[in-house]
């Protein structure tokens, strides 16, 4: 993204011509001037803290632009910086440089494939044109290391570093997840990187750089837990885990186990595109009805296709929809799905609401069903067995480190049998594993419907269903049976109401009154296990204020109103590329908001002045404020938790009036 230090904003409607002759509008954003921003005060490492903090963990980025170069380091848990700098007058000593990066361990995120590359380069030679070319091969142009390597004869070093960028959960940006965890301050790059940085410019970069660093350090201590099973486990294995996702651990684990029983290292296999699968219906699988059998049938014979990309055309036969009693199940690629749409049960003495979902429902299909890749051959089981094995027996002891740890490498397994540059790559087995499930949990469905069993909710690994009081028997000779016949295990849980927008987006109320939240704009964010890293803060009050009023009965109102954790009313949203601007301000890709009362407008995007969703009477909140504001528009909130409230059966919705 290109943003230049002063373009002026306007809307401009210029007809033009298109390659059609049809008349279009060119329109375009030009932002104000750029605004200093006032992060937090800088210190300076003194020799002697550099000294007595040996062995300590520093936090890095590195800045590239075609006259000037930065490497700035923060140590942990201070307030202390520690920069690098190259341009026309100034350089920096080499050999300190790596006395730093041989003496602290460091952590970054997307590190490995940029920040230390270009480091390691500027050790070699100081000079900010090079330094910029080397970036651009490897951010536009996406030249792989060892190419810019060979190209500019240089070496990197093996340092004790971490980069977060594939312990943090999906594909976030480092600002996104700052956003998700309520960092102080957000900031896009502030100038066009392609342009040489003036005297005020260089200095607004090394805010923006220390600022950077403040938000690694944020996303670190957040996930402190998941750096420490790493840690644990690569102890254990003899590997270095700490910069690995869950899926890339349970890749190493499982091919050094392989390879101790197969004699051998495992090998990634080669499937050609164009090449036909099809689905092994499991013994077990059978259903009553007519219209299930049918589809079981036609999934018999379906046609299951590699791509170029490797990927799985999923036949039509398997995104079919069906229908069992009332319900109407979607089959798919990820999984079960049932259609609801804005209900609401409440649980008495003749009915309960019970939630019963498959444990560990992946790596349970794999040791059922006995896949295992071809580049792995049995021993795979064997091996995945072994762990599964190991963990529950630390689980029984509490060995928390290795019940946990091991549980990350059970868990990521399934996701590697359809990566295409996996050594565990088998579309087959994918296919087997996801449809295997999906069948499995529809045949559940239909042996309790035809026992009068209401099923409410399916959804990938579990179901929600309404069991009358004089069929509790029944539920659990059902439910015992499908057990035994399809090698899964359930864990149950019963609620008192559940509320639901959609199958991917509810409130349930637990019989000990706690509230059970799942889907955007509903969900908590921020576990200390880093899983809920992918969910936007959603204007939480909201949510907060419908947990309170199901829980025990606290007007919305009043939870509204009382609320003085101002992080509760933001919401957070990502904008396209190059971003969004309010009234000229230009906010960036990554937007954090508040409604406020009086606040006219709405936050526009760059590209082309489209109003960003949901951003009317928002005031842009990029920087948090010292103090609790005292514009919030209380009423505003109060009426879209409302809304919610509609939209998950818990109040009725307004009727409309018909003129016609």
């Amino acid at each position: 993204m290109k943003l230049a230090l002063t373009i002026l904003l306007e809307l401009v409607g210029m007809p033009t011509l298109n390659n059609a002759g049809l008349i279009t509008l060119d329109r375009k954003a030009i932002l104000k001037p750029y605004q200093p921003r006032s992060f937090v005060e800088r210190e300076f490492l003194t020799d002697a803290e550099i000294l007595a903090n040996v062995g300590g963990t520093l936090f890095l980025n590195v800045e590239s632009y075609p006259n000037y170069f930065l490497i700035t380091f923060k140590l942990h848990n201070t307030n202390k910086f520690l920069q690098f700098e190259v341009s026309d007058t100034t350089t920096f000593n080499p050999q300190f440089l790596s006395w730093i990066m041989f003496n602290y361990r460091t952590v970054g995120f997307n590190s490995i494939n940029y920040d230390l590359l270009v480091l390691w380069a500027s050790y070699k030679e100081q000079y900010a044109p090079l330094l910029k070319d080397i970036t651009n091969d490897l951010i536009i142009y996406n030249k792989r290391d060892w190419e810019v390597k060979k190209e500019y004869k240089f070496q990197t070093f093996n340092t004790p570093h971490i980069d977060l960028i594939e312990v943090a959960p999906l594909k976030g940006s480092l600002k996104l997840y700052g956003a998700r965890l309520h960092t102080e301050s957000i900031q896009e790059q502030p100038f066009d990187i392609d342009k040489d940085l003036n005297e005020f410019e260089i200095t607004e970069l090394k805010k923006f750089n220390c600022n950077q660093l403040c938000i690694t350090e944020e996303l670190f201590n957040f996930m402190k837990e998941r750096l420490d099973l790493r840690e644990s486990l690569g102890n254990e294995y003899h590997e270095n885990l700490m910069s690995k996702s869950d899926a890339q651990i349970a890749e190493v684990i499982l091919v050094k186990e392989v390879a101790k029983l197969n004699g051998k290292r495992p090998s990634r296999q080669n499937v050609e595109p164009g090449t036909i699968f099809r689905y092994e219906v499991p013994h077990y699988i059978d259903y009553k009805t007519l219209d299930l059998k049918k589809l079981l049938e036609r999934v018999r014979t379906a046609k299951f296709t590699v791509m170029p990309s490797g990927k799985m055309d999923i036949p039509e036969e398997v995104k079919a929809h069906v229908k069992i009693c009332n319900g109407i199940y979607r089959l798919g690629i990820g999984g079960l799905h049932s259609s609801e749409e804005t209900v609401a049960y409440r649980a008495n003495d003749k009915i309960s609401i019970v939630d019963r979902d498959v444990a560990s429902y992946y790596p349970r299909l794999i040791t059922t069903l006995g896949i295992y890749p071809a580049s792995c051959g049995p021993n795979f089981l064997t091996a995945f067995n072994q762990i599964i094995d190991i963990r529950l027996d630390a689980k029984a002891k509490k060995i928390f480190s290795r019940d946990k740890g091991l549980k990350i490498v059970i868990n990521g397994t399934s996701g590697k049998l359809s990566d295409v540059w996996s050594t565990f790559y088998s579309p087959d087995n994918t296919i087997q594993m996801t449809v295997s499930g999906q069948l499995a949990l529809l045949m559940f469905v239909e042996l309790l419907e035809q026992e009068g069993i209401k099923v409410v909710s399916a959804n990938t690994d579990g179901i929600v269903m309404l069991v009358p009081s004089d069929k509790e028997n029944t539920y659990e000779q059902i439910y015992k049976y499908w057990e035994s016949i399809s090698g899964f295990t359930t864990e149950e849980t019963r609620y008192k109401s559940y509320y639901a927008r959609d199958v991917n987006a509810y409130f349930a109320v637990k019989l000990d009154d706690k509230v059970k939240k799942k889907g955007n704009p509903y969900a908590e964010v921020g576990s200390q296990s880093g899983t809920q890293l992918d969910v936007n803060p959603t204007v939480q009050i909201c949510s907060d204020a419908i947990e309170a009023l199901l829980a025990k009965g606290i007007p919305i109102e009043q939870t509204i109103r009382e609320c003085k954790n101002f992080t509760r009313f933001v919401n957070v949203r990502q904008a396209k590329a190059p971003g969004a601007h309010k009234n000229g301000e230009y906010l960036g890709r990554v937007l954090r908001w508040y409604y406020a009362k009086g606040e006219l407008g709405c936050i526009q995007t760059v590209a082309a002045n489209n109003k960003v969703a949901d951003s009317d009477g928002a005031k842009p909140v990029m920087d948090l404020p010292k103090e609790f504001p005292e514009d919030i528009d209380y009423q505003w909130y109060i009426n879209n938790t409302k809304g919610i409230l509609e939209d998950i059966g818990y109040s009725p919705r307004p009727k409309q009036i018909s003129f016609f």
